[in-house]
């Protein structure tokens, strides 16, 4: 296997809602058809990266290359390979590559790990994997048949516009990253990447996880640092470098996307989730939300619950 290393500073960083569903900028699950993306980004897809999300492409025809986080792979559909959160992939996909691309806040999959202990391990919630499913000489196997199904259910539904919309994708991506993480787990010996991810993305990645469980605690910087036992500026270096962000706003961008999801989905007063946040004064409250939104906490919430 090929290794390649690109300098992450330069990867552009793709926040795959806000550009692919102005509508609902803050949802949890987008999945859209692989030809639908390839129509902005075109078929021959620089780096990019994508990092509170993770992606799974699901390609049901056609053929692609792929450069995904530091391995090279190649194959024809029907084939499946999964992004962990700022790992990089570029890729050079045939005119006739169709599939659907799911993508999933990271904070929505880090919560089901954390709901079913065991479920998947740390390399599957950490690392890249591509596997090639049926081959010519064989019929799909019960779980990749699944997986396509879910996919497609997946693909329906986001389209839709039925009762109960938003549950119904999170379960079906719940069962489409279990299907995922099975197949995973029976290849881990053949197509799964065997190289690890390099230490700046690990050390992002178990960040992430650190600020997911504590965020509303409003741990400084130091602290998470202390815990991850790297320094400070190493941390924030790491967080320049893999996510071209600071550490401090990463913490930030997490309790600002809590507070976003609170307020548009629950009738608690602003008062209260104020405190529910972590926060002890709901004035400063406002002005950090006012600060990075442009709108009051009140004002966010008569926009987008209108009937509230």
């Amino acid at each position: 296997m090929t290794k390649t290393k690109t300098a992450s500073s330069s990867i552009p960083d793709i926040y795959i809602t806000r550009i692919h569903n102005p509508g609902d900028p803050d949802c949890d699950v987008h999945c859209e058809s692989f030809s639908r993306l390839a129509e902005v980004f075109g078929r021959n897809t620089p780096a990019h990266r994508h990092t509170r999300f993770y992606q799974v492409h699901l390609l049901f025809q056609g053929s692609i290359r792929l450069q995904l986080d530091e391995g090279i792979y190649a194959g024809r559909a029907p084939l499946v390979f999964l992004t962990p959160p700022a790992a990089p992939h570029a890729f050079f996909a045939d005119e006739e590559t169709e599939g659907v691309v799911i993508s999933v806040r990271q904070e929505v999959v880090r919560g089901w790990q954390a709901a079913t202990p065991g479920l998947w391990s740390e390399g599957q919630m950490h690392d890249a994997a591509f596997l090639l499913l049926a081959d010519r000489s064989s019929a799909p196997s019960e779980e990749e048949r699944r997986l396509m199904d879910l996919g497609g259910q997946l693909q329906l539904e986001f389209r839709g516009t039925g009762l109960g919309r938003s549950p119904m994708l999170t379960a079906l991506a719940l069962c489409f990253f279990i299907t995922l993480g099975r197949l995973i787990s029976s290849r881990s010996h053949s197509e799964a990447p065997s190289h690890k991810s390099g230490e700046d993305l690990h050390i992002f990645l178990a960040f992430c996880d650190l600020v997911e469980a504590h965020f509303q605690q409003h741990l400084t910087v130091a602290q998470y640092a202390r815990r991850l036992k790297v320094t400070q500026a190493r941390l924030n270096d790491v967080c320049r470098r893999v996510a071209d962000i600071a550490s401090k706003e990463l913490v930030h961008e997490r309790v600002l996307a809590e507070a976003r999801r609170r307020l548009r989905f629950s009738l608690t007063p602003v008062s209260e989730l104020c405190y529910q946040l972590g926060f002890t004064d709901p004035g400063y409250f406002s002005r950090f939300f006012k600060q990075r939104t442009g709108l009051s906490p009140s004002d966010f919430r008569r926009r987008h619950q209108p009937e509230a």
